[in-house]
């Protein structure tokens, strides 16, 4: 049965998902996650995309971006999902399908959504339970906005800009903006139950100047007496794996 086709315009923005297959951790070190933006970064530039807001889970990614020209979303996707899957099968030996199927795209077809589906996007790190709040996790856009750090991957978008007259008043207002649906999201387990080096490795100092990898590491991961990877090491998640909602 042939796939539907997706509707994607010239201009428009998406929230892009993507999932491991059959829920299965895409990044099980931090390292991973550095490297998959290196890659985005490059996928970015390479097809025009913008990226407004994003968010690396263990198993899934979501992605807010606006694309120029409608046919270069699927290209970018297939690239930079491909690239990422190749550097995982070489890295842990892997065999098999990584991601599980096609991207998911859902059209921000509201401009006044864009800011919701952001805050959705930077607060799914505390729905998981992998942080109380979402500064204190990496792997997301929250820390661009909130606190003005510089990255080359992210474009603010007009309804940040109009949040406030100087740089400031913007990241208050946006703090702000977070804090007030905090409450009514669900706070479960401390970070270092998850990625025991998530908070030591920076994807600032990474990426902020060049698009560059990150050395590989001399060592391998542990295995079982079976040969394959310890629990620990397999699933970020092992016992409460977050998946896209």
């Amino acid at each position: 049965m042939p796939r539907a086709a997706r509707l994607v315009i010239d201009g428009g923005t998406y929230h892009v998902m993507t999932r491991g297959n059959n829920g299965q951790p895409v990044f099980r070190e931090a390292s991973d996650c550095q490297r998959y933006l290196d890659f985005l970064l490059i996928y970015v530039r390479e097809h025009e995309l913008s990226v407004f807001h994003y968010a690396l889970m263990p198993n899934h990614v979501h992605l807010v971006l606006q694309t120029r020209r409608a046919e270069r979303l699927s290209h970018a996707m297939h690239g930079l999902n491909l690239s990422y899957a190749l550097f995982f099968r070489k890295r842990y030996r892997y065999s098999g399908h990584l991601w599980q199927g096609r991207f998911k795209s859902l059209a921000i077809e509201k401009e006044s959504y864009l800011l919701e589906c952001g805050r959705y996007v930077e607060l799914n790190p505390v729905r998981a339970g992998i942080v109380k709040h979402p500064k204190e996790y990496l792997w997301s856009s929250y820390r661009v906005y909130a606190e003005g750090l510089q990255h080359p991957l992210v474009t603010y978008h007009p309804l940040y800009e109009a949040m406030g007259a100087s740089p400031a008043e913007r990241q208050q207002h946006y703090q702000e903006f977070i804090q007030a649906t905090m409450d009514a999201v669900k706070s479960l387990d401390a970070p270092s139950r998850f990625f025991p080096d998530l908070h030591r490795v920076d994807p600032w100092r990474s990426i902020a100047h060049k698009v560059g990898f990150p050395p590989r590491r001399s060592h391998r991961p542990a295995t079982s007496r079976s040969g394959r990877l310890a629990a620990r090491e397999v699933s970020p998640l092992q016992e409460k794996e977050a998946s896209p909602s």
